[in-house]
């Protein structure tokens, strides 16, 4: 019976059939999820790129993420031929990481321009109370924004108002500005302008106790920053040294290095290096960064 089970007519073919019945029962998870991870990010790049004021074509969007997965991952594979198993880690794995490169790119910039929106809001909140000290409206306030600010606040602003005189209500286009910029410091902004205008109140010290908090919250983030800097930089160096030796080892002695690609030991040993690093950097990078 030994002998049958591991006589190779009989194991392939029982390999094969085990295949073939996980793949068959799981075919629509599977196309669902590379849909999902692949052309499904292609919606939110697109409404990331939108909130920033880009005209976007989704026709190049498709074409520039299938570059950066598939077609980088088929560069990799051919690159490494004929050595296939390298070739398919390799490839297999560009490619899965260039699914998530454009949507990372893009929402990096979208997170810097928001960050930016909320570092101009003290010199904005400044020339709105100063303005409405000065007798005029929080829509006239918001004008002398846009004539003094540069982007993004002058952008945005500009939206607002160009909503308003369309017929929008200052909350509604206010309350759009807060879905754009989803920030805390902008949603009390947004908060604090709608309530006031229902039950009146004093705008002025508003926008000035608005600065004040702002300000404040900037100072402790930039003293943070300072103080996990150099917890963020080992982080990072830890994480990429093993990379780094791997490919000195690969450039001065490949004979040393491809058994990792070329035996099932150094496949299994290569996959857990991998996930132990991923691991790692994530953990590092949740004990250093703070929220405020």
């Amino acid at each position: 019976m030994s002998a049958l089970l591991s006589h190779p007519f009989v194991v392939i073919p029982a390999v094969s059939i085990l295949v073939f019945v996980i793949v068959y029962l799981n075919v629509d998870r599977f196309l669902a999820f590379l849909s999902r991870r692949s052309l499904g990010q292609r919606e939110e790049v697109i409404r990331l790129l939108e909130l920033m004021f880009v005209d976007v074509d989704r026709k190049r969007v498709t074409q520039l993420m299938l570059a950066m997965s598939f077609g980088l991952g088929s560069l990799m594979f051919i690159a490494l031929w004929p050595n296939l198993i390298p070739g398919i880690i390799l490839g297999s794995a560009i490619t899965v990481a260039g699914w998530s490169i454009p949507k990372n790119v893009v929402y990096s910039l979208w997170n810097k321009r928001c960050t930016k929106f909320v570092d101009q809001m003290v010199d904005g909140m400044t020339i709105m109370a100063n303005g409405v000290k000065a007798g005029l409206s929080v829509q006239q306030s918001m004008e002398r924004v846009v004539e003094n600010m540069s982007n993004p606040m002058s952008q945005e602003f500009a939206l607002v108002l160009s909503q308003m005189r369309l017929g929008r209500s200052l909350e509604e286009a206010l309350n759009e500005l807060g879905t754009r910029i989803p920030r805390p410091d902008v949603q009390m902004f947004v908060t604090s302008v709608n309530i006031l205008q229902e039950t009146g109140g004093n705008l002025a010290e508003t926008f000035q106790t608005i600065v004040y908090t702002v300000r404040e919250r900037q100072k402790i983030e930039k003293k943070i920053e300072a103080l996990t800097a150099q917890g963020m930089m080992q982080g990072i160096i830890i994480t990429l040294v093993p990379f780094f030796l791997l490919l000195v080892f690969f450039i001065l002695d490949p004979a040393y290095v491809m058994p990792l690609f070329t035996t099932v030991l150094g496949v299994i040993a290569l996959i857990i290096m991998l996930t132990l690093q991923v691991i790692g950097g994530v953990m590092i990078r949740k004990i250093v960064k703070i929220n405020v």
